[in-house]
Formats: structure tokens, C-alpha cells, sequence
């Protein structure tokens, strides 16, 4: 690549890191479920606590009615569809949470921190967007609050399973890849 050095394309090198390893994307799971499980279960406690609560489910409902529907299939109705939806809230919020525990070691906080307000904000934003009709999380300025908040609680409550589970593994088997 010689002549003019102003011209010369960069290098990627060191800012590409490798994929991580299966076994530490399978390792990553149990925080990010960890984080899903905390999020619905404020989320179903509130629903039947609060007045006015964030109503995570009914949209999660839609979407997979949606889903099921484009696909040619019938969704089922009622309790069996609101279990069902659960599942996929946790299964679907646990691999987004497992994110948390990919990365450098040094700062699952940040990261969870990170992840749950871009997950609050949204589902906040978002759903009317995607056809979703007018979410349930914006039926007040408190809800949405509260949508945001608890997005947050669930990457925060990954970040802890992911220092727990940092703390148990040997100092020279990070979570995450190496600080070479």
C-alpha cells in the first residue's frame, strides 16, 4: 500500500474482538434468565397490585397473536395465551439479558444498567411502531416511568447473577473474553 500515508485505510486490528466461545454464550444464559425472571415477577406483581400498572403482558399478548396469526396458526385464548406469553417474555428478556454477561468482566453493571433502559424506552417507544396498537406501558406518564424502571431492575438483577457468577469461576476463567 504505498504513496500518500493520509491515505492509507485503517486497521481493524484490536478493535474486532473474536466470537465468544459456545461454552461461555451457554454460561451467559443463567444471569440473563436470572434478569428475565426478576422483570416478570415484578411485572406480574404489580399487575395485580397497582392501579394503574405497566401492562408488559397485554403487549406481549398482541405480539404473539400477531405471530402466531402470520404464520398461518390460531393463538389460543385467554389464561393458556397469557402463559404462554410468559414463556416467551423470560425465554426472549433471558437470551437480551445474557448479553450482560458477554463482555469484559470489569462492568456487568454499566452493561445491565445500559441494556434495561434501552429495553424500557422500547418497549415504551416502540410498540406503535410495530403494529402493536397504543402500548399499555404509555397509558400514563407514571407507566411508562415504570416500564423504563423495571427494564432497568432486570438488567441490573443480571448484572448481579453475573458478578455471583464471576466471583465463584477462578480469576484466569473470566466470564467474559480475555483483557489481553
Amino acid at each position: 500500500m504505498g504513496g500518500n500515508p493520509r491515505h492509507a485505510v485503517p486497521s481493524l486490528e484490536g478493535m474486532i474482538e473474536p466470537p465468544a466461545p459456545p461454552r461461555i454464550v451457554f454460561r451467559a444464559l443463567g444471569p440473563g434468565l436470572y434478569g428475565a425472571a426478576a422483570l416478570t415477577l415484578v411485572h406480574e406483581s404489580a399487575r395485580r397490585v397497582l392501579k394503574h400498572p405497566p401492562r408488559m403482558d397485554v403487549l406481549g399478548m398482541r405480539s404473539l397473536e400477531k405471530g402466531i396469526r402470520f404464520f398461518g396458526g390460531v393463538p389460543a385464548k385467554g389464561r393458556e395465551l397469557h402463559r404462554q406469553t410468559l414463556v416467551g417474555d423470560i425465554l426472549s428478556n433471558g437470551l437480551y439479558f445474557s448479553l450482560v454477561a458477554l463482555g469484559r468482566p470489569k462492568r456487568p453493571y454499566l452493561r445491565g444498567a445500559m441494556l434495561g433502559l434501552l429495553a424500557g424506552l422500547g418497549a415504551v417507544v416502540l410498540p406503535p411502531k410495530l403494529g402493536l396498537g397504543r402500548a399499555p406501558s404509555q397509558a400514563r406518564p407514571s407507566t411508562s416511568l415504570l416500564t423504563v424502571a423495571w427494564y432497568t431492575l432486570g438488567g441490573l438483577a443480571a448484572a448481579r447473577a453475573t458478578r455471583k457468577l464471576m466471583a465463584r469461576r477462578q480469576p484466569e476463567l473470566p466470564l467474559g473474553r480475555p483483557l489481553h
